[in-house]
């Protein structure tokens, strides 16, 4: 039962993870689906290229920090605490480093 317990962490952690990352790569990518002004800059392979890779990393950075951390120090609880802090981090570099590309407006 215990291990049961453990896998389902895991998972949650991913699914918190993945979440976690989408929502804050959303607002970044807005401005790629809008299009700015007059939708004349829009683009949609933030959609389908970018939204599952972000949605993907989310969750495998969470996963990967929950089974090394667990297989290290062999307490749940700290290993939900190096997964939250990986998270936190990976977001920090996600929202510091992606940014769509916005091309000019009018040049007058």
């Amino acid at each position: 039962m215990k291990e049961e317990i453990k896998g389902l962490a895991g998972f949650l952690v991913a699914g918190l993870g993945s979440s976690v990352a989408l929502l804050a790569w959303a607002p970044l990518a807005r401005v790629s689906v809008e299009g700015g002004f007059d939708g004349r800059h829009q683009d949609l392979s933030v959609l389908y290229v970018d939204l599952p890779l972000v949605a993907a990393g989310g969750a495998l950075v969470a996963l990967a920090f929950w089974s090394l951390a667990l297989r290290r120090f062999h307490r749940p609880w700290l290993a939900a605490l190096v997964s939250v802090t990986a998270i936190a981090l990976g977001i920090w570099g996600l929202t510091s480093w992606w940014a769509p590309y916005q091309a000019p407006e009018f040049a007058y």
